[in-house]
């Protein structure tokens, strides 16, 4: 009974699929900065409700511009800030107008006589608008400086997208680090040409960073690809080009940042090396591909997990196949998949080396022993491996 306790308590410290409040892993992704909202979605002079791993916030722009995130309620009779007004960089309850700043702090209570404002603050949190996202820093502490991308920061036409998935955040995190999926779950789809890969020639490699996953393509001249995994849940990779008139490979970065235990949002950005007036028409047909697309394809994925339509039937409904491609094989592995009765095999070398990473970043964490301290060095950049886009 003893040995089961303690292994069930070292499985519980060790646990990277629950993120909320409190927990081990929360802790640890809260340590560092996570894009929360999409810097288009958020007006100047509007406020949202924001849940972040579990736990719940306030998203706002004040009418300067400036983001802000801070908690959910107010102090008074606990009701959610969101529904209030902004003021200026403040944001002024609904129910009987006590008002806060981008601090946190309470600076006007208009029924109390004898106001006790300063004794009344909120928490708040460091907030940075990059890259077209709003970043946020959820710890204790000091903020550590926001990492940047210089290869997402050249000229060119710089999307930025979310979608919420049904699943364990995590799931998407072995995902990224299983390139040899590509080959079966991607067919068809616009990163096909990645296919052509042999299990026995994946070779990744912790750097400072996180993962660098080497792949050689099989097929003649097919190159060397790095692809970049950056802890603790960042992808960083290059996407073939789609339109003629790019001069390369698309750059493209991409964050899961859990809702709670069984839904996360993935934030991606790409960066189209296309400009002058090809960038205008690229945007202009972007736009009308998306406007019939919809919102979700989670719901396309369900029909499939269901058995009422296939893949292949539904590829036409959506402009992005290997979303949906990948909505149905991590959403039918379950919302938290059973990793205990897996079977990895030779192509899961990636996932066995996050997994070694996670576990022991985690120990290190709890036990309050220093943590590698992961940056990318301007020389680790993603290739496709190929001498033409």
């Amino acid at each position: 009974m003893v040995v089961l306790d303690r292994a069930a308590a070292r499985a519980k410290e060790m646990d990277f699929v629950h993120t909320g409040p409190g927990t081990l892993a929360g802790r640890y992704m809260r340590s560092f900065w996570q894009p929360v909202f999409r810097a288009a979605d958020l007006p100047a002079g509007r406020a949202f409700p924001l849940r972040v791993m579990s736990e719940d916030f306030t998203i706002y722009r004040g009418q300067t511009g400036v983001p802000h995130v801070v908690g959910p309620r107010c102090l008074h009779r606990r009701t959610q800030l969101s529904v209030g007004w902004v003021e200026d960089d403040c944001i002024r309850c609904f129910y009987h107008g006590w008002k806060y700043d981008s601090s946190g702090q309470c600076v006007e209570q208009p029924a109390e006589a004898e106001s006790f404002a300063k004794d009344v603050r909120i928490a708040s949190y460091p907030t940075r608008e990059y890259l077209g996202l709003i970043f946020a820093y959820l710890g204790g502490g000091e903020a550590p400086e926001l990492p940047r991308y210089p290869e997402l920061e050249a000229e060119g036409v710089l999307e930025a997208e979310t979608f919420v998935r049904a699943c364990n955040y995590f799931s998407d995190l072995d995902n990224a680090c299983d390139p040899y999926h590509v080959a079966f779950a991607h067919q068809g789809s616009r990163i096909n040409v990645n296919a052509a890969i042999d299990p026995r020639n994946i070779v990744p490699e912790e750097s400072d960073f996180g993962i660098t996953i080497k792949l050689r393509r099989t097929t003649e001249g097919g190159g060397l690809r790095l692809n970049l995994f950056g802890m603790p849940n960042i992808q960083l990779l290059r996407l073939p080009s789609l339109d003629p008139k790019e001069t390369s490979w698309r750059e493209f970065i991409s964050w899961r940042v859990p809702v709670d235990d069984k839904n996360y949002v993935s934030f991606n950005i790409n960066l189209v090396h296309i400009t002058g007036e090809a960038a205008s028409q690229f945007r202009r047909q972007r736009a009308e591909k998306l406007a019939g697309a919809p919102a979700s394809t989670m719901e396309l994925a369900e029909l499939v997990l269901s058995g009422k339509a296939t893949l292949d039937e539904l590829r036409h409904k959506v402009p992005d196949v290997v979303r949906l491609q990948d909505d149905v094989v991590l959403t039918a592995q379950g919302a938290i998949p059973d990793r205990e009765n897996e079977y990895l095999g030779r192509s899961d070398v990636g996932i066995v080396l996050l997994r070694k990473i996670w576990r022991r970043e985690l120990q290190a964490f709890a036990t309050g022993t220093p943590l590698k301290r992961w940056a990318k060095p301007d020389h680790l950049v993603a290739t496709n491996g190929l001498a033409k886009p």
